[in-house]
């Protein structure tokens, strides 16, 4: 009986842990002119003083920026439009994976 509910506290234990992280909202970012590590650095650094990011990861050969919000934050098309033309880039998409939003941008 004991170990039935161990294994029950367990499964509930994870079943929270993965709802606290389905609240991460995972935003693709498609940018021109990325070419070099001091341009990851640049965008890295707009990106990251915004309110609720959490982290930002750069694939400078594709060009895409993936912004990671923390628990129940958002990132603002137009926030992100701004942080990427501070850092001297144009942002050509937007997309939200948290409602699977795609938006280009004009």
């Amino acid at each position: 009986m004991k170990t039935l509910q161990k294994i029950l506290s367990m499964v509930f234990f994870l079943l929270i842990l993965s709802v606290s992280y389905a609240n991460e909202a995972v935003y693709s970012l498609q940018v021109d002119g990325l070419g070099c590590p001091f341009c990851a650095y640049g965008i890295e650094k707009q990106l990251s003083v915004i309110e609720g990011v959490d982290s930002v990861v750069v694939d400078i050969s594709k060009g895409l920026v993936n912004v990671t919000m923390q628990q129940d934050a958002y990132l603002d098309k137009e926030r992100a439009r701004q942080a990427v033309t501070d850092a001297g880039f144009t942002l050509q998409s937007f997309r939200g994976k948290i409602d699977e939003s795609d938006e280009t941008v004009q």
